[in-house]
């Protein structure tokens, strides 16, 4: 390295420019400063981050931060935008609260009110288990397809709604469980084997050649009658599912039949009555009904 005042005025033959005196392995350093107006940007954005810092909340503490001189909050913000939309919303709500479901269906301002509002419940509450349209997945009934559970009336989707099923903390959910048929050594596995084949017969899916249909029938109405009727279409007051559709909630093929018999078991849906509003729950249930599987 060169001594720079040696090289203080000395422009670099290729590019017509001075150089600073910097030279490294015969590398001179040219002497390029950037642009004054980009230097006076940058000042620019130093200035406006120290006025940022003292003008809203920015400088961590202990138990917070520094409140900043304009006192702004985006929690406070978005407190004062939700009260704003309950404000607008005011008028509506009281009119849907003051309602029946069947009013509410029946009047085309309200239930286009009530569609939007259940629409955005649903899609902050239930759509993260039913999908973002209302489809299910194994386990999660869809709600477009006719077939419930526990009735699909406006008033027992609301019930549902309100209540859940087999939610612990509320004493009017809905709370049959199908019992586990082979873990606890009620049918034997030639027996269970023998059921599904039955329960597949009912819905018109194709069984095992070798299937024993009869004795499927018989543990079946030995065991499984009680709840799903004697022709397996269901009981809605204990959320037995009719077996003779084509719509299933955890698998149509033999393993997951075979399963469901040796497991039982039941789904758990919370009860919304607990953190959603009546009127919440009112638009939902009409939102809800008018996917199109509501009776």
């Amino acid at each position: 390295m060169t001594d720079g005042t040696e090289h203080q005025h000395k422009v670099d033959p290729y590019t017509g420019k001075a150089t600073t005196g910097h030279e490294w392995d015969g590398i001179a350093e040219l002497n390029t400063p950037l642009p004054r107006w980009w230097l006076w940007s940058f000042y620019a954005t130093i200035a406006w981050a120290f006025l940022y810092w003292i003008a809203y909340p920015a400088w961590p503490l202990i138990s917070g931060a520094t409140d900043g001189v304009l006192g702004w909050h985006s929690r406070a913000a978005i407190a004062q935008d939700v009260a704003d939309l309950v404000s607008l919303r005011d008028p509506m709500n009281a009119k849907l609260a003051a309602s029946s479901l069947k009013d509410i269906e029946n009047t085309p301002e309200l239930f286009s009110f009530a569609r939007a509002e259940g629409a955005a419940a649903f899609a902050n509450n239930c759509a993260p288990c039913h999908g973002a349209g209302g489809q299910g997945s194994k386990g999660y009934p869809n709600l477009n397809a006719g077939r419930w559970l526990w009735g699909g009336t406006l008033e027992q989707i609301q019930a549902t709604i309100t209540h859940g099923a087999r939610w612990d903390a509320d004493p009017e959910t809905h709370s049959s469980l199908m019992p586990s048929f082979g873990r606890d050594n009620m049918l034997k596995p030639d027996e269970i084997v023998a059921a599904a084949n039955y329960v597949r017969s009912l819905s018109g899916l194709p069984t095992d050649p070798d299937a024993n249909l009869a004795k499927g029938k018989q543990v079946f109405a030995d065991n499984c009658a009680a709840c799903h009727g004697p022709e397996g279409k269901g009981n809605l007051e204990l959320g037995a599912p009719n077996l003779t559709t084509k719509v299933w909630l955890y698998g149509s093929d033999r393993a997951a039949i075979i399963n469901r018999i040796n497991n039982g078991g039941g789904g758990v849906m919370p009860a919304w009555g607990a953190k959603l509003s009546p009127v919440t729950i009112k638009a939902l249930a009409v939102y809800v009904h008018s996917l199109g599987g509501g009776q």
